[in-house]
C-alpha cells in the first residue's frame, strides 16, 4: 500500500568492483529478503544522502561496507546517531556486517580489528542458548552455514545485548538488543556466487595472510538458514514476499 511506511535500507557502501554487475548491497538484500521494490526505500548514507525522520519508516536494515566503523566518518557517525535514536524509539533494526558493527557502536559497544584476523568464506555458525527463543533464530539448526567477510568486529556488545551466535573466529556473529534490534556479522544476503566473487577479489591479501583462496573457493556452499534470518526480519516488520511486483 502506498500509505505504508517503507522498510528503509541504509546503504553504507558498494560491493567490490568485480561484483557491481550484480547490483548494489541494497538490491542484494531486497532480493534475498523476498521483497518487492515498492516495499523498500534506499538511502545512500555513504554518498551523503539525508536520513529521513524516524517516524517516516517502519524499520531499517543497514548494509555492509568496505569502510571501517573506527574511521568515524561523518556519514557513519551521523547514521550511528540516527540508529541510536531509532532503537530507543522502538523501530525494528537489522545490521549486516558493517551495519552490525555500526549498531553495536551506536548503542555503546566497542568495535575494532578482530584479534583473530580476517574471517572469510562460508563459515559454520553456532547458535547460543538465547537463540532458541529468538524470533529470527528459533528453530534453526544449532550449526549452520553462512557467508562472511570482515576484518573488524563488535569486540564488546552494548550493555544489555544478548549474544545469539558465534563462529570459530568471531564470538559475536549475532546479537539482539531489546526486543527489536539485531546485528549479524555474517551476510544473509550473499549467495554462493557473491561469496566466490569476494574471495577472488581478495585473493592477494588472503595469500599475504597465508590463507588459501583456492581452498576457500572450493569450500563455498549455499547458506539457506542464514537467509532465513533475513526473511524472518522482513516478515516481523510486516513485509512479506511479493515476487510479482519485484
Amino acid at each position: 500500500m502506498a500509505s505504508e511506511r517503507p522498510l528503509l535500507i541504509l546503504q553504507t557502501g558498494r560491493p567490490v568492483p568485480s561484483m557491481r554487475r550484480y547490483g548494489g548491497f541494497a538490491h542484494w538484500i531486497r532480493v534475498a529478503a523476498g521483497l518487492a521494490r515498492d516495499q523498500v526505500a534506499v538511502v545512500d548514507v555513504e554518498g551523503g544522502a539525508a536520513l529521513p525522520p524516524i517516524d517516516a519508516v517502519q524499520a531499517a536494515i543497514v548494509t555492509g561496507s568496505g569502510a571501517m566503523v573506527t574511521d568515524r566518518a561523518d556519514w557513519s557517525e551521523r547514521s550511528a546517531a540516527w540508529l541510536r535514536d531509532a532503537a530507543h524509539a522502538g523501530r525494528p533494526l537489522l545490521g549486516i556486517c558493517y551495519g552490525h558493527q555500526l549498531i553495536a557502536h551506536a548503542l555503546g559497544g566497542e568495535v575494532g580489528a578482530n584479534p583473530r584476523g580476517r574471517e572469510m568464506g562460508t563459515v559454520e555458525i553456532e547458535t547460543l542458548a538465547a537463540a532458541s527463543d529468538d524470533p529470527l533464530f528459533r528453530g534453526l539448526p544449532t550449526r549452520f552455514a553462512a557467508q562472511a567477510t570482515h576484518l573488524q568486529s563488535a569486540l564488546a556488545l552494548p550493555t544489555g545485548a544478548v549474544p545469539l551466535a558465534r563462529s570459530a573466529l568471531e564470538p559475536h556473529h549475532a546479537f539482539r538488543w531489546g526486543e527489536r534490534v539485531w546485528g549479524l556479522q555474517f551476510h544473509p544476503e550473499f549467495s554462493a556466487t557473491h561469496m566466490r566473487g569476494y574471495i577472488r577479489a581478495r585473493a592477494q591479501p588472503l595469500r599475504e595472510e597465508a590463507a588459501d583462496p583456492a581452498a576457500m573457493l572450493a569450500a563455498v556452499r549455499a547458506a539457506p538458514h542464514a537467509r532465513t534470518v533475513l526473511r524472518r526480519f522482513a516478515a516481523a516488520c510486516g513485509r512479506t514476499s511479493r515476487p510479482k511486483a519485484g
